[in-house]
């Protein structure tokens, strides 16, 4: 494993990172890789989409959430991926897709050949990694151990108690902005890739952890997607941490004791012991 250290989270001592680039089909990504100080030799790999709304969110805002799953136990490639409205659904997703591929491929890179692959996010982030999860599953490949789901935003109807909890609405709002400038188009909400939740097929995806909170706008949806998960026959893990979680700074800020994402990394470390190959 080559040296990761270059620039030190404050607040997890254990966890370092450097920026990192991805070549993809004549295509550059930014990102940063994320490794704990003392890399287990069983570490997975985790290709991580930040935050946001489809329209916002960068690196450094995802930096909270990476670091988290990388002191979990595993090696985290944080991918600045393209936003919406310049590159909306399915144009986006695809791309993302083709980074996947690319990491599956050069995994030795980062870690070991063998690394079981982990797609998470948060928010929007966590939207991509679910779709992420559906084509990897439809278009043979690459397999993956799991996913990991950070209050997701898996459906444009912005209907659920917990969403009107927020004040959210089809108008002016964060999130129906943020789904608008992705779908561009009102008919591609119909696309399982675009609005996991409302997929007709979930058999054969891999597990998954779900992870929201008793103040998160997307808890109703989180909720009924492990629900759904569940009756298809994947390996569900969903976990509600008592408000209040800060929202919405919950996952942006530094994981501090007592804070959502400290109390996720116990539940992140023992996902991966679950998932790793025997």
């Amino acid at each position: 494993m080559p040296s990761i250290a270059t620039e030190r989270f404050q607040t997890v001592p254990s966890v370092f990172w450097r920026k990192e680039s991805l070549l993809v089909q004549g295509s550059r990504f930014d990102g940063r890789l994320y490794a704990p100080a003392e890399v287990p030799d069983a570490a997975g790999l985790v290709l991580h989409l930040h935050g946001g709304h489809f329209n916002s969110g960068s690196l450094a805002e995802g930096e909270a959430v990476a670091t988290v799953l990388a002191d979990s136990g595993a090696v985290v490639f944080s991918l600045s991926y393209p936003l919406a409205p310049a590159h909306p659904f399915p144009q986006a997703l695809d791309s993302i897709y083709d980074a996947l591929d690319a990491v599956a491929r050069g995994r030795a890179r980062w870690a070991t050949r063998k690394a079981p692959l982990y797609v998470a996010g948060e928010e929007a982030g966590g939207n991509l990694a679910a779709a992420l999860a559906m084509m990897a599953r439809d278009r043979g490949g690459p397999a993956l151990a799991g996913q990991i789901l950070l209050s997701p935003m898996l459906d444009s109807c912005l209907g659920t108690a917990s969403l009107r909890a927020a004040h959210a609405g089809p108008v002016g709002c964060q999130w129906a902005d943020g789904w608008a400038d992705y779908l561009g188009e009102p008919e591609r909400a119909g696309h399982p890739y675009a609005t996991p939740l409302n997929a007709a097929r979930l058999a054969g995806l891999p597990p998954a952890l779900l992870v929201s909170a008793q103040d998160d706008p997307m808890r109703d949806e989180v909720a009924q997607y492990a629900m759904l998960l569940t009756k298809a026959g994947v390996a569900v893990k969903h976990i509600v941490e008592n408000a209040p979680t800060h929202w919405p700074q919950a996952y942006a800020e530094a994981p501090r004791e007592s804070s959502c994402l400290c109390s996720a990394r116990g539940a992140i470390a023992d996902f991966y012991a679950r998932t790793a190959p025997s």
